[in-house]
């Protein structure tokens, strides 16, 4: 189960809009992943730039890199994806109850 410090740092990886699209672009590819010139050549940015992005979101936990020879491949860890998810929804609809001022 993740924390919720864990649970924010994902977020907050995931709340740029390079990050998030390249955290998509990586969900899509599924458990093959993708190495960074193939990312890169998909959403046409320069490797630097990916390099970056890339490491704030294995910082965060929610992509693995594996070296292949002289390849990284980057993977989604689905699992932290889905704890992020989890802890989000985790209290989803069970109400809260507000304290009245005053009450004995």
């Amino acid at each position: 189960m993740m924390t919720q410090a864990a649970t924010a740092l994902a977020l907050a990886a995931l709340g740029h809009d390079t990050r998030l699209g390249i955290f998509r672009l990586l969900v899509r590819a599924g458990h093959d992943g993708m190495n960074v010139g193939e990312i890169g050549q998909y959403l046409g940015m320069a490797p630097s730039t990916l390099a970056h992005h890339l490491g704030a979101l294995v910082e965060a936990g929610l992509v693995t890199q594996e070296r292949q020879g002289r390849l990284i491949c980057n993977r989604v860890d689905y699992d932290v994806m889905n704890q992020t998810l989890a802890f989000l929804t985790a209290e989803c609809c069970v109400g809260v109850t507000l304290a009245k001022e005053g009450a004995a």
